[in-house]
C-alpha cells in the first residue's frame, strides 16, 4: 500500500473527505454498538488523534496499542481482559454492510461459540484467498490456506461473533488469529458461518481502491420490479412477449424522470419465466427492453441496467424471485450498498427477495403507484437531518 501508508495506517486512507475507518465506525453506531476497542500497531497516533474517545460519533472508543509488527493473536491476548464475554471481531480494512440483528439471530440459532462471515464468492471475486467450506447445518467443515481446492469457494471476511472463552485455545507464539484458532474450532465442530452474497470492499490493496471509492460514494440508487410496477402486469401464466404488449402504468415514466433528476441510479429486476416456458425468446425480451429503455429516456428518465431471470418456475435457480440473486448481481455490477437501496415492487415475492438481500422494500399497487412511492422516497431525502 506504499506510498499511501507511509504516513498513515491503511484504515485512514480517505474516501470522499473522510477515512475508511470512519465509515466502519459509523456503521457500527447505526447497528446499535456502543463501544469499540481498536487494536492498533502501525502509526496508532493517527487513528487516536482523529477519533479520540468516539463521542463525536455517538459511541465510546477505547484503544489497545502494541508493536507495529504484532499479529492478531498477540493483540487479542494483550487486550483479552478488556473484551466482552461475546464480541464482534472485525478487521479495519474491510467494509461489509452488516445487518447485525440477522447475524445475531443466526449465531444464537447454531450451538457454536464462534461464527465467521463468509462471502459465498459465486462470482470468483477473490481467487487466491483462504478456502472455506460450510455444510447444510451451517457449520464450517474446512478452513485452509490451500487455495487450489475448487470446492472451497467461500471467503472469510472477518465480521466474526466470538465467545471470549475460545481465546484460551490461542497459542503462545504470535500468528494470524484465523489460522491459529479457526482450524481448531473446525475440528471441534464449533465454528459456524453466516453466508452472504453481498460483496465486501476494502483498502487491502491498491487495486481495490477504485471499487471501494465507487461504493463509498453512495450514489443514491433504487431497484424496480418490472411487470405490475412499471408496466401493466399480464394475466397469470401469460407474458409480455412483444414490444407492443409493453404498456406503461400511469405515472411510471414521470417517476423515472424524477429519479434521474434527483441523481438516482435505476435498475430493473424482473422474473421472465416465459423464456424458460417457451412462450418467448431472449431476442423477444431484448426487443421489449429496447423499447422500454428508449421510451424511458424520451420521457427524461434513465434505466442504467436490467436484470432478468429466464428460468421456469420450478428450476430452483438462484435468480428467480423470491430468491435474491438478481439483486446481488445489481449490487456487484453497480457497487451498491443494498442496505441503503430501496427495492420497489408489486408482489410478495419482491418483498421476500428484498428481505433476503437486505434492501428496504416499498410495495406498490393500484392505490399506491410507483409515482407515489418515488415521491415519498424523494421527499424523505429532502427532510433536514437533526444535528
Amino acid at each position: 500500500m506504499l506510498p499511501l501508508t507511509s504516513t498513515r495506517p491503511k484504515p485512514m486512507i480517505e474516501f470522499h473527505g473522510k477515512p475508511f475507518l470512519e465509515y466502519v465506525i459509523e456503521m457500527l453506531r447505526e447497528q446499535g454498538f456502543e463501544r469499540v476497542l481498536l487494536l492498533l500497531g502501525h502509526l496508532p497516533d493517527v487513528i487516536v488523534d482523529h477519533f479520540g474517545d468516539g463521542s463525536r460519533w455517538g459511541l465510546r472508543i477505547d484503544y489497545s496499542i502494541s508493536g507495529a509488527d504484532d499479529l492478531t493473536t498477540s493483540r487479542l491476548q494483550l487486550a483479552q481482559e478488556r473484551i466482552d464475554p461475546v464480541f464482534l471481531l472485525m478487521y479495519c480494512d474491510n467494509y461489509w454492510p452488516m445487518r447485525f440483528d440477522h447475524m445475531w439471530e443466526r449465531y444464537r440459532a447454531i450451538d457454536a461459540p464462534a461464527m465467521v462471515t463468509v462471502y459465498a464468492n459465486h462470482d470468483d471475486f477473490r481467487r487466491g484467498k483462504d478456502s472455506i467450506a460450510v455444510n447444510d447445518d451451517g457449520l464450517v467443515t474446512a478452513f485452509t490456506r490451500d487455495r487450489d481446492i475448487p470446492a472451497l469457494r467461500g471467503v472469510e471476511i472477518s465480521y466474526a461473533i466470538i465467545d471470549r472463552s475460545v481465546l484460551a485455545l490461542l497459542p503462545k507464539q504470535d500468528e494470524l488469529f484465523e489460522y491459529a484458532l479457526y482450524p481448531q474450532l473446525v475440528e471441534r465442530r464449533e465454528l459456524s458461518a453466516y453466508m452472504t452474497d453481498h460483496r465486501y470492499y476494502s483498502v487491502g490493496s491498491l487495486q481495490r481502491l477504485t471499487a471501494t471509492e465507487r461504493f463509498l460514494a453512495r450514489r443514491p440508487a433504487v431497484l424496480l420490479d418490472r411487470d405490475g410496477t412499471l408496466n401493466r402486469r399480464p394475466p397469470r401464466a401469460q407474458y409480455v412477449s412483444r414490444p407492443e404488449d409493453f404498456q406503461w402504468l400511469a405515472g411510471s415514466l414521470e417517476a423515472l424522470r424524477l429519479l434521474k433528476e434527483a441523481g438516482y441510479t435505476v435498475a430493473v429486476v424482473s422474473n421472465q419465466a416465459g423464456i424458460g416456458r417457451g412462450a418467448m425468446s431472449e431476442r423477444d425480451l431484448q426487443a421489449i427492453h429496447h423499447k422500454m429503455l428508449a421510451e424511458a429516456e424520451d420521457a427524461g428518465g434513465e434505466i442504467a441496467a436490467v436484470y432478468h431471470c429466464p428460468h421456469d418456475w420450478d428450476e430452483g435457480c438462484r435468480c428467480r424471485k423470491p430468491a435474491p440473486g438478481m439483486l446481488f448481481d445489481a449490487q456487484r455490477e453497480l457497487d451498491l450498498d443494498l442496505t441503503r437501496t430501496p427495492f420497489i415492487g408489486d408482489d410478495e415475492r419482491d418483498g421476500e427477495a428484498a428481505e433476503a438481500a437486505g434492501c428496504p422494500f416499498r410495495l406498490v399497487d393500484e392505490r399506491a403507484t410507483l409515482l407515489d412511492a418515488v415521491s415519498r422516497l424523494l421527499a424523505g431525502r429532502r427532510q433536514p437531518v437533526a444535528p
